[in-house]
């Protein structure tokens, strides 16, 4: 066998190797109840609830958060973020929580959120308008 196709065939095994790892590494999204069972951060998406309170004084602590998010399963949870709470977060339609369960609580150590795109707005707004000129 040549030099040239001994070097190829290494090179294919490190590429084979590499993308084996970073596949094992990238995470899915999760639930509450597999936070539970886990000691490691987990990904969780879900949905803001709305009915419940969202907690953030700044005159206490600018650095605490807090606020219930329900799973892609339907299970509530409480999420505790230490941190600022992100503008515009209510308006959020979808949320991804990085962290993991202490106790009965989710404590995130990031959020990510997915927020109305705002063309989806903009025909909303067009939408509307439509609606109250042909009421005049």
């Amino acid at each position: 066998m040549k030099r040239s196709s001994i070097l190829g065939l290494i090179v294919i095994a490190i590429a084979i190797s590499v993308i084996i790892a970073v596949m094992s590494k990238s995470s899915s999204y999760s639930t509450f109840n597999d936070a539970k069972k886990s000691e490691s951060e987990l990904n969780v998406v879900g949905f803001l609830d709305k009915q419940k309170e969202l907690y953030y004084d700044a005159a206490k602590d600018a650095n605490y958060f807090s606020f219930f998010v329900k799973d892609n399963i339907g299970k509530e949870c409480k999420v505790v973020f230490i941190g600022t709470k992100p503008q515009d977060f209510e308006r959020s339609e979808k949320i991804v929580l990085t962290g993991q369960m202490v106790g009965n609580e989710f404590h995130a150590s990031k959020i990510l959120m997915k927020c109305p795109s705002k063309y989806k707005q903009d025909k909303i707004e067009t939408t509307e308008v439509k609606a109250k000129s042909a009421n005049i």
